[in-house]
């Protein structure tokens, strides 16, 4: 496993693309110097997850992936048509889908991603692109369309709109047209979109049984609805075991912040504790994104100052619960450098970190509510 085993530091194969949407571009200056580097190492791939567009490979690296079995891999493809992906990458490319259909020939299990551009690659063209992948056979695992994120930095950049309430909608039924498609002839979804999708639509999200094996969880489909499911079964299994989720809080106060999407489904989950706490003041409080531009609505790019911003005023000594996809991984920084202590003081509160997992924001809140 040479090809794997033998990476070492500053040897990763970076980005040489110069894509229409990529989020590396639309950062602002004067950022940590470890954000403006664009990887695309099929290595990392393999072991991290990263997505990677096939343009740095050569027919011998094609040949290594398939020999060494490197499985899964996971591909940005955008579109199948060549002309246009050439404009979305900014660059010749003659070989990236030859090689997608060699791999998938060969058996290699495929995840793909198409970050879906309004007026560029979705519609009819998004249409003909989920056929082309479906068209490669049981190799390709699962395919996520995320929308395009754009930020206030954009200056020098490619012409782009975000999605609307109402092409959202018709994404999501033109994605979900083709995974039930895909569950009749092949027992699997295999289609899926970014939870954001369905939020920037309004939509209620599918059921969990829906995201089958959770293939792009990391990418942000169906992470919701496993938050939503894994708060419930907690819930479930307090009530079984006879533990209390109606005890007082006692005049405490607990907020917790997110992106403005996400906002409007966490309120509701929580709904049965706002009401059976009647002592207790929790709060779903959406950040609204300053520091990369309000169409920017994801919980990972809130930053440490906007949170400041937004929480100006909140009453001294009060909870606060913090999504971990917020930090650096592994640190308690924001992506604009503030940290966890910088919030604590400033706001003077006790600040809780939580995974993106709903069974611990279940704990945390009856830990909470066992504090007299």
């Amino acid at each position: 496993m040479r090809f794997i085993t033998s990476i070492k530091p500053n040897t990763e194969r970076s980005c040489k693309n110069k894509c229409i949407f990529c989020f590396v571009d639309q950062l602002p200056k004067g950022m940590r110097e470890s954000l403006y580097y664009k990887d695309d190492d099929v290595r990392l791939s393999f072991l991290h997850g990263n997505y990677v567009t096939l343009t740095n490979l050569s027919k011998s690296d094609i040949a290594k992936i398939i020999k060494l079995r490197l499985s899964p891999i996971n591909v940005s493809v955008h579109t199948v048509d060549p002309k246009l992906r050439e404009y979305m990458i900014g660059r010749r490319d003659t070989n990236s889908f030859a090689y997608l259909k060699k791999l998938a020939k060969a058996g290699i299990k495929l995840n793909c991603q198409i970050v879906c551009c309004p007026g560029v690659n979705d519609g009819e063209k998004l249409f003909e692109t989920l056929k082309g992948l479906y068209k490669l056979g049981e190799s390709i695992h699962s395919v996520s369309v995320v929308p395009v994120g754009l930020t206030k930095h954009r200056q020098g950049l490619a012409e782009l709109r975000a999605f609307d309430k109402l092409l959202a909608r018709k994404t999501v039924r033109l994605i979900e047209r083709c995974g039930e498609i895909c569950r009749k002839k092949r027992g699997r979804t295999v289609f899926y979109c970014a939870d954001e999708l369905y939020m920037l639509a309004s939509l209620k999200l599918p059921s969990d049984k829906f995201y089958e094996d959770y293939p792009q969880l990391e990418n942000g489909v169906g992470m919701m609805r496993l938050f939503i499911t894994e708060f419930e079964d907690a819930k479930k299994a307090a009530v079984k075991t006879g533990r209390s989720i109606s005890s007082p809080l006692r005049d405490k106060n607990i907020t917790l912040v997110t992106g403005t999407l996400a906002a409007p489904y966490l309120r509701k989950l929580l709904h049965d504790f706002s009401e059976k706490c009647d002592t207790m003041s929790f709060v779903v409080k959406p950040i609204v994104n300053n520091f990369f531009g309000e169409t920017v609505t994801v919980s990972g790019l809130v930053t440490g100052g906007d949170i400041i911003a937004a929480l100006r005023g909140i009453k001294p000594e009060s909870f606060l619960f913090i999504p971990r996809n917020m930090l650096r991984h592994g640190d308690d920084v924001f992506l604009d450098d503030i940290t966890i202590s910088d919030i604590s003081e400033a706001l003077n509160v006790k600040v809780k970190v939580l995974g993106q997992n709903g069974a611990e924001l279940f704990n945390a809140l009856q830990s909470a509510m066992s504090c007299t």
